[in-house]
């Protein structure tokens, strides 16, 4: 009797998750894998790619968490470089990019997402450049190298800061240009106007409401400004940050369900609603918020990960499903740490809650001890039963991971005066004898009638 055949397409972290998984179910003589990656590379770190620019990371090699060859040992065929055309999910056939039809049982669609990308001129020219692929950073790191001195960043989310920092650090001038009114939309306002503000002080210019018109270029045809309604701005090296779409081309051309998102509409064992025998994982799919169970599309490692991990159980023969998200997540701009996690008010306010939200700015030490520097936490609770529902931290060094704590209160669906009353650590180099975050918990509860 043949080996079931597994076909997966896409080789990043949903993919190579679920075929990982799959395999340490199901020997080779039971089931045979093929994974197919368009790019040279599989299983490495996009999220990597600005410390890499910026030198923190030494060795691009660094960022590849496996190669092929890693997979071959596990009797997985990867193959690179091979893109696939065109699926026929009634025949079981998949035609590649090097003119081979491939036959499958089963399918796990993990194509990732798109840079998005306005429908501006000039925003093709050389010297524009993503930060999606390990060849975004070698390009980049090439124009720094070969002279570029002035940099505009468009997008003021995780990889535009992210991006716009290094760049600051390795000593050019640095634009970003929003089209938003600050940084960090997944934030509240009062909260982004802080990150806003350590952008000014590591010298980033910021210009908020100013979508992108179109990218000018010079007699060479290279990009020399970027142009809004409201100016323009001098550069030899443009960054594209605006996040990620689904990516679905090939799916929807399958007939596919595509969700409202704009992804793959799937189950919560990544099974595709339309044809269940197909599962999807990964930036490609749609998702639910775990809070208010609306659709969401939520471009994350994390999700894509554990996502693959389920579509990877369930090829495997264990039951599995994915829990939903909470959007949680990280990042810095110099010395000052962000994160988020669940609803900010605004989202709070739409899901139709009585909301109230509380802010409060502590020390990420006990104040006499040295280091200690400014966090400011802000939940966001249900007035009626005081369910946490969302929560922001800003601060100097040691703020950001108490997200994590917020993160896993609300996961389990505690009300603020629960977390006020959790056991949390102490000792003066670590917070103060309140953590910043039971104190925020605290006043919270009381606004909410706690």
């Amino acid at each position: 009797m043949s080996a079931e055949r597994l076909l997966v397409v896409g080789g990043d972290a949903a993919g190579m998750s679920a075929a990982s998984t799959a395999r340490r179910l199901r020997p080779a003589d039971d089931l045979a894998i093929t994974v197919l990656e368009q790019g040279p590379e599989v299983s490495f770190s996009a999220c990597g790619i600005p410390y890499w620019v910026g030198d923190l990371v030494e060795d691009r090699d660094q960022l590849v968490a496996r190669t092929p060859r890693d997979f071959t040992a596990r009797d997985v065929d990867v193959r690179t470089g091979t893109r696939a055309e065109e699926l026929d999910l009634d025949a079981g056939t998949v035609r590649t990019s090097t003119g081979e039809t491939l036959g499958f049982d089963r399918l796990v669609v993990a194509t990732g997402g798109r840079p998005m990308r306005p429908d501006v001129p000039g925003l093709d020219a050389p010297g524009v450049h993503g930060v999606h692929r390990l060849a975004d950073g070698a390009d980049i790191r090439a124009a720094i190298a070969a002279g570029a001195r002035h940099a505009v960043v468009l997008g003021g989310g995780y990889i535009g800061l992210e991006m716009a920092e290094v760049l600051r650090t390795r000593g050019l001038e640095v634009t970003v240009v929003l089209a938003d009114s600050l940084p960090m939309p997944q934030l509240d306002a009062d909260m982004g106007e802080r990150v806003c503000k350590a952008m000014g002080d590591l010298g980033i210019d910021v210009q908020p409401d100013q979508p992108v018109c179109a990218v000018e270029t010079g007699a060479d045809g290279a990009a020399r400004a970027v142009t809004t309604d409201a100016g323009s701005y001098p550069c030899d090296l443009v960054v594209v940050g605006l996040g990620l779409g689904p990516e679905v081309e090939l799916a929807r051309a399958a007939g596919l369900r595509i969700g409202e998102t704009g992804a793959i509409e799937v189950d919560r064992s990544q099974r595709s609603r339309s044809h269940g025998h197909v599962l999807a994982a990964g930036d490609c799919s749609e998702t639910f918020h775990r809070l208010t169970g609306q659709a969401v599309h939520v471009a994350l490692g994390t999700h894509a990960n554990r996502q693959g991990r389920v579509a990877g159980s369930v090829v495997g023969g264990r039951a599995a499903r994915f829990a939903g998200v909470l959007g949680t997540s990280i990042t810095k701009v110099g010395d000052l740490e962000i994160g988020r996690t669940g609803l900010c008010t605004g989202q709070a306010e739409a899901a139709g809650h009585d909301v109230r939200a509380e802010t409060v700015e502590e020390t990420t030490r006990a104040g006499y001890y040295p280091g200690a520097g400014p966090i400011a936490v802000k939940l966001v609770v249900d007035g009626g039963s005081g369910q946490l529902l969302g929560g922001q931290v800003v601060g100097g060094p040691g703020a950001g991971k108490r997200v994590d704590v917020l993160a896993t209160a609300i996961w389990a669906g505690w009300t603020a005066d629960e977390l006020a009353d959790c056991d949390l650590s102490y000792a003066p180099p670590f917070s103060p004898v309140f953590d910043p975050v039971l104190v925020a918990a605290r006043v919270a509860g009381r606004a909410a009638g706690g």
